[in-house]
């Protein structure tokens, strides 16, 4: 008697579904400050650069705990670190509504990147975890898409609640969020696929069938995390994505300002043309990832051929933000940037992927971490040098040209210095 062939459940997209709503509430969290500045600004009486001050709070504990994020999730656990961040860090959220000057707006800008630093790491790992390889840049784009859905949605949502309520009760609805997530999180996901009820054994055997290893949470390490540093491929990653966040950050920092003082636009306009690059690359990435995925399971690429091929098409669409300078009208400009934009995340749809391809058993939310503390790097650094060389040469031009310089360097480095895509042995 032939017994019915049983039909795979579908968790691991639930999770995706999770992972991307913790990136989305991320980048979210992060903007309300921007949207609210003026109105915090005047309230407390604070100068320009102590507002800078307070807004760069967020990237020194950000950058610097990416990498101990990542060991904490390794060695204790997806579930309980990203549940824990999310919760932390919209506490932070809420609790800016309660600041009451110079100090506690810095030490809670300070704790909202204490939080952050932990959902990057911690779904690298989870995706390592609850997906097979060929899988893999499919949920990788799925998770960081939402940081472009965050970024692109915060402004116009925040301005909104600000205009209905005030600032601190924007503050306080945006943090309240995250910790329903939270709650939903801890209820819900499983470290292990094996350990969730709802995960059937067909589901289960075909996470498993596509793994080249399987990780377990507190699972003994085979080398120390600054011992990755020996491999080629681990600074290929992050040199790599350094350029990439150099390219990203100036969509989220400087772009509202190229368009209004290089391509005349008014703020509403600025402020709709400013989001298509992001809302643009948001789709643009979830559909690389998963195109990149149906390569790799056809069998006619190989896991190295089918990284470095969307890693290429990726960046020389991304080259696109040079041609942006010489754009003849500004349609053409936001064209362009729009298409360097989704450039940038076709490429991160596979930067993403990697950490899980390359890091030594149950070190992927480490080699994450590493990777992440480079990139952000990029992201400190990048709005500096923008704004140093537009105020030497009064002009975007030589601006945007450096960054497409950049991306060819990135191109050059994934070509030749990324190498075999395998993990890491001892």
């Amino acid at each position: 008697m032939n017994h019915p062939v049983q039909k795979r459940s579908n968790i691991r997209w639930v999770v995706a579904f999770m992972m991307w709503a913790a990136i989305a509430i991320n980048y979210i969290d992060r903007t309300v400050l921007s949207a609210a500045a003026p109105y915090i600004t005047e309230e407390f009486g604070l100068t320009a650069g102590q507002m800078g001050i307070i807004m760069s709070g967020f990237f020194w504990s950000y950058a610097l705990l990416q990498l101990p994020s990542g060991w904490v999730a390794d060695k204790y656990g997806q579930k309980k670190t990203l549940g824990f961040a999310v919760v932390w860090w919209s506490a932070a959220t809420a609790a800016t509504g309660l600041a009451t000057g110079f100090k506690s707006l810095l030490g809670l800008r300070i704790a909202l990147g204490i939080g952050e630093a932990a959902a990057y790491p911690s779904n690298a790992g989870i995706a390592s975890k609850w997906f097979p390889n060929k899988e893999r840049a499919t949920v990788a784009g799925i998770f960081d898409s939402g940081s472009k859905f965050g970024g692109a949605i915060a402004m116009p949502l925040i301005a909104w609640m600000i205009a209905v309520f005030d600032w601190k009760m924007t503050f306080l609805l945006i943090g309240l969020l995250g910790v329903v997530w939270g709650i939903i999180w801890m209820m819900f996901f499983k470290d292990h696929p094996a350990d969730h009820k709802r995960v059937n054994k067909a589901e289960l055997e075909h996470i498993r069938e596509g793994q080249t290893k399987v990780e377990t949470v507190g699972g003994e390490q085979p080398m120390k995390w600054y011992q990755l540093f020996k491999y080629r491929n681990i600074w290929a990653m992050c040199i790599g994505f350094f350029m990439i966040n150099y390219n990203s950050y100036f969509f989220i920092t400087w772009l509202p300002t190229y368009l209004v003082k290089e391509r005349g636009m008014d703020l509403i306009e600025m402020g709709i043309m400013a989001s298509l690059p992001l809302l643009t690359a948001m789709v643009v990435e979830i559909g690389a990832g998963w195109l990149s995925d149906r390569v790799y399971a056809k069998g006619k690429l190989s896991l190295t051929a089918t990284r470095k091929l969307f890693l290429i098409i990726g960046l020389v669409m991304a080259s696109c933000i040079g041609f942006a300078a010489f754009a003849d009208s500004a349609v053409l400009a936001i064209t362009l940037l729009c298409i360097a934009k989704s450039g940038t995340t076709v490429a991160a749809s596979q930067v993403w992927a990697l950490p899980g391809d390359v890091a030594p058993r149950n070190m992927t939310s480490m080699v994450a971490g590493i990777q992440n503390t480079v990139s952000n790097m990029g992201g400190v650094v990048g709005p500096i040098i923008t704004g140093f060389i537009v105020g030497a040469t009064g002009s975007f031009v030589p601006a945007l040209l450096f960054s497409a310089v950049l991306i060819v360097i990135a191109i050059v480095n994934y070509l030749f210095l990324l190498g075999k895509v395998k993990p890491i042995e001892a």
